[in-house]
């Protein structure tokens, strides 16, 4: 909880107390279903929880703005950004129905009022969002051509409308095919912690 108080002190006591449940909660979910590694579940703040929030750093979400969380796998980055963003509407998605239930489980026991889940497959989701958010699910070419039926035309933020992924390492081929719509930022402008030294936020309009 210190790392998320230290990048983001303005959070009011509604988000702290949902930040701070996260913890626990993660960690009895964990035990019985297995959503995070558990080498990986003593660095809940730091590897997940923070890393989601990397998006917060490259946009402010206007309320009203429809995020459609894509392989969200236990909640992420949807529900921290869902806490982060209370006026702002997530849809996490995931085809793996056990995951879709602890991202679930957890949402309403901090009592998150701005989520819904689905399982189902991204070529099956049918509803239009202003973005998609996702954490390094497959290459970006791959998942542009599947989430482009999902976003709406018309724009209210200060980017387009469009993909914002959560990726690492090396991604210059990667981001080749589709560069001319595409804006990168180092997590490590942001973050001072090493973990976020080959992390980026990769924004690709649509």
């Amino acid at each position: 909880m210190e790392l998320i108080q230290k990048y983001f002190p303005r959070l009011d006591d509604t988000q702290l107390s949902q930040f701070a449940r996260l913890g626990p909660l993660y960690e009895e979910w964990n035990a019985k279903i297995n959503v995070i590694s558990r080498k990986d579940i003593g660095n809940l703040y730091e590897h997940h929880v923070l890393h989601s929030l990397g998006i917060a750093q490259v946009i402010n979400f206007r309320p009203g703005t429809r995020v459609m969380d894509l392989g969200t796998g236990g909640g992420f980055p949807g529900i921290p950004l869902a806490i982060f963003f209370p006026q702002v509407q997530f849809h996490l998605v995931d085809s793996i129905g056990k995951k879709v239930r602890v991202a679930g489980e957890v949402a309403a026991a901090i009592g998150l009022q701005n989520v819904t889940f689905c399982h189902e497959r991204a070529e099956d989701e049918k509803q239009r969002f202003d973005f998609v958010v996702s954490r390094a699910v497959m290459p970006l070419v791959d998942l542009v051509k599947i989430v482009r039926k999902n976003i709406r035309t018309e724009s209210h933020n200060a980017l387009p409308n469009g993909l914002l992924c959560l990726k690492g390492g090396e991604l210059e081929r990667e981001v080749l095919p589709v560069r001319h719509k595409t804006t990168c930022w180092d997590l490590k402008d942001y973050f001072a912690e090493e973990y976020f030294e080959t992390k980026k936020v990769v924004y690709t309009s649509i």
